[in-house]
């Protein structure tokens, strides 16, 4: 019976009608050679499908040639889903991944650290394309080992080159918390600069009235407001405008880093305008259709958000593909951990308005931690652990300490005839050896694997 993909009205119809009515059988695999919903330690499997009788199965390197198929559901972008579908098979070593949503279909295969595109086709054309589909991920063929044919390898690379740059589009990471203090500016401007070393090409957006991320990059260059440059040309006339002030005029080049990046700053006026712009219709989306101009010329985004619950953290939140929340660990950090996660609730629905799936929470960032020895022995595991416990939020990975270093880059100046003007660093680029420049690449790696940029 031939398969039709508008039969398949959620991500229980594709996996009912597509992959077990139809492909599993098509392909040669029986009921016990696939098994469906598998969790293996943390990770969760739709199905996954072996070459041979496996019972009970066991994931290793010899293990026979394995499958695995995630259903997503038709609305759904497949690109979305490439990050974990790499996780699944890079960490199972299983050779093959079949990702659809009923209207698409593509197969991926495991390299060393990563997974390349090798078949694609729409959910109309299954029927006429199964040859090479099993060619790929039959049953028979698997067993076989047999080789894709000059045909298929021209439809690989094509696909590949397709796909790579799916990948490689632009992320979009908010750094937020509500509560000020927590080291959020300071961790937005050194992962921009670790990233920026990283060979990534990066845009840091300040989205605080405070315009403290605008200040540690190095673009106030002026000592009295007569000489301000930045008033008539920051982020508050991006959102102001549709039409007028786009990212590529307004983002300004910053060498407080080597390389540069670009920033987009920020300005007090921020602050006396929100009301009326909260009037305007729209001024929450007019940042995604700005930044949809340059995906092409960025390959991360940061955004520095107000430590507060407004429509300007709600804006950077909205646009926002990831979410870092940088804490101290302190109780009232912690307490307002709750208030985020409500915060992000609300936002997560307007989302949802706009068609646009949840924002991905990277984790919880430990920030200006003490570097006292008890501390840091007995002290913050307790902390960490309280966060994913009574919180149930994810902790990152990297824990960026407070050190001196952080403070002395931040604060260095230059003295040109008799004003003094502020010129910070990154700490990367004052003490590259440094512990806390360490500290940062660390959190730059996890973060770019986290988003599928590693």
């Amino acid at each position: 019976m031939p398969f039709n993909p508008e039969l398949c009205r959620n991500e229980s119809e594709v996996e009912s009608k597509l992959i077990v009515q139809y492909l599993l059988p098509q392909l040669g695999y029986t009921p016990d050679t696939w098994h469906q919903e598998v969790a293996v330690g943390s990770i969760r499997l739709d199905f996954l499908a072996f070459a041979a009788q496996v019972i009970p199965f066991v994931l290793d390197a010899n293990s026979p040639l394995s499958v695995v198929m995630e259903a997503k559901h038709p609305k759904q972008n497949l690109n979305h889903h490439l990050p974990r579908l790499r996780h699944y098979l890079t960490s199972l070593n299983v050779r093959y991944g079949l990702l659809t949503n009923g209207k698409e279909i593509r197969i991926y295969q495991k390299l060393q650290y990563d997974i390349q595109l090798v078949f694609q086709c729409s959910g109309k054309e299954v029927e006429i394309k199964l040859d090479k589909i099993k060619g790929l991920i039959g049953r028979d063929s698997l067993k076989e080992g047999q080789l894709v044919d000059k045909s298929e390898v021209q439809i690989t690379e094509n696909n590949l080159n397709f796909e790579t740059k799916r990948q490689n589009s632009m992320k979009i990471i908010a750094v937020y918390h509500n509560k000020g203090g927590v080291g959020k500016t300071t961790t937005v401007v050194n992962l921009a600069a670790a990233i920026r070393k990283k060979g990534k090409r990066v845009l840091v957006i300040d989205f605080d009235s405070q315009a403290n991320t605008t200040f540690a990059t190095g673009l106030v260059k002026f000592d009295d407001e007569e000489f301000d440059d930045i008033k008539d040309s920051n982020l508050l006339q991006v959102l102001q405008s549709e039409e007028l002030y786009p990212i590529s005029e307004v983002a300004r080049k910053s060498n407080f880093c080597n390389p540069e990046i670009d920033v987009v700053p920020a300005h007090i006026n921020l602050m006396r305008n929100e009301t009326d712009l909260n009037a305007l219709d729209g001024s929450r989306l007019i940042l995604i259709d700005k930044l949809e101009y340059v995906k092409d010329k960025y390959d991360v985004v940061l955004i520095d958000t107000p430590p507060s619950l407004n429509l300007y953290a709600r804006i950077a939140l909205i646009t926002s593909d990831y979410l870092i929340i940088p804490s101290d660990l302190k109780p009232f950090a912690n307490q307002g951990l709750t208030n985020v996660k409500e915060f992000i609730k609300g936002v997560n629905t307007f989302r949802k308005q706009i068609r646009k799936p949840p924002i991905e929470i990277l984790g919880v960032l430990a920030c200006k931690i003490s570097t006292n020895n008890q501390f840091v022995k007995h002290t913050l595991p307790k902390r960490l652990e309280a966060i994913s416990k009574r919180y149930n939020l994810q902790v990152m990975d990297t824990v960026i300490y407070d050190r001196d270093d952080l403070a002395k880059c931040a604060e260095k100046s230059l003295i040109i005839g008799d004003m003094e003007i502020a010129d910070p660093m990154s700490v990367l680029d004052f003490k590259p050896d440094s512990i806390a420049a360490q500290e940062f690449e660390l959190l730059a790696i996890e973060v770019l694997q986290k988003i599928g940029l590693d």
